[in-house]
Parts: C-alpha cells; structure tokens; sequence
C-alpha cells in the first residue's frame, strides 16, 4: 500500500477499508497487536506521505501562491484513509493506541482544504480526532472548515 501508483495506492486502501467496514474483518485486523499495528502504521505512512505531496504542491512562488489543487485520485485516496482510522476507533484494542498512529497532519488541519467540501470526510475526522483526545486543546479548530450542524445530519454512507 505505500508503494506504487496512486491507483494502486487507492485500490489496497479501499480494499482495506471494506474488510475493516465488517465487524468480522474489524475484529480479525484488531485481533493480534502486530497486525493492527502493521495496518496502522502504512496508514500513517500513506498520510505523511500525502502531507508531503501537499506540501511541496504548496510550495510556489509568493505570487502565484493559492491553496493547492491535488487530483481527485488524492482526495480519493486521502477519503479511504481517514475512513479506515475512523473505523478503526471503533475496536476497544485499537481505539487505546491509535492517538499514537495518528498522524500529525490529520490532528492539525494539514488537509482541510482537501476535505472542505467533503461533509462525511469532514465529520469522520473530526469524530475521530474528538473520540481519540478530548483532552487536547492543541488539537486544530475545524471550525475553519466550516462543519455545520446541517452537515452534521447528513448521511455518512459509503462513498
């Protein structure tokens, strides 16, 4: 999953996705602490990696500077990931250690711009984020992305 053409890329985490959108699948990723460990870490991989795309996308002359526009592949690829972690908080065995696993990029607002038209991807980020840490006043502000209490009710389905 980390290596190989977006495609590829988006195909294995959609792949991994519906086995962890099964409560049987769920249970066999969570069951030993290496396997969700290994899914966990190529899913933050797969996110600095992506973080780094942006970054460099950003990278522009000041003048011509304006928020950048990745492909639908990468938005595509980005929506997989966070579903996949989203799903994840939801086994007791890795909702105490995916704080851990979760990448910088996805706790300080790195791809708001990416997701700002996405309600179900918006909100699974933020229900993550405030499922994982409540605590933690550092974490970014989605209030930025405007997440409204209509986008609130809108349905999470399948994507």
């Amino acid at each position: 999953m980390e290596n190989g053409s977006e495609l590829s890329k988006t195909v294995a985490t959609f792949i991994i996705q519906k086995i962890l959108n099964d409560d049987k699948g769920l249970s066999y990723v969570c069951f030993t602490t290496e396997r969700l460990q290994t899914v966990m870490s190529v899913l933050s991989k797969m996110i600095s990696g992506m973080a780094k795309q942006l970054s460099a996308m950003s990278a522009v002359p000041i003048q011509m500077q304006q928020p950048p526009n990745p492909n639908p592949g990468f938005v595509r690829l980005l929506k997989h990931i966070i579903r996949c972690f989203y799903r994840l908080r939801e086994n007791p065995s890795a909702y105490s250690v995916l704080w851990g696993y979760l990448p910088q990029s996805l706790k300080d607002g790195t791809f708001d711009s990416i997701i700002k038209d996405d309600p179900n991807s918006r909100r699974w980020l933020l229900q993550l984020l405030s499922h994982l840490d409540p605590s933690d006043s550092s974490r970014h502000n989605y209030e930025n992305v405007h997440l409204s209490l209509h986008d609130q009710q809108d349905s999470v389905g399948a994507f």
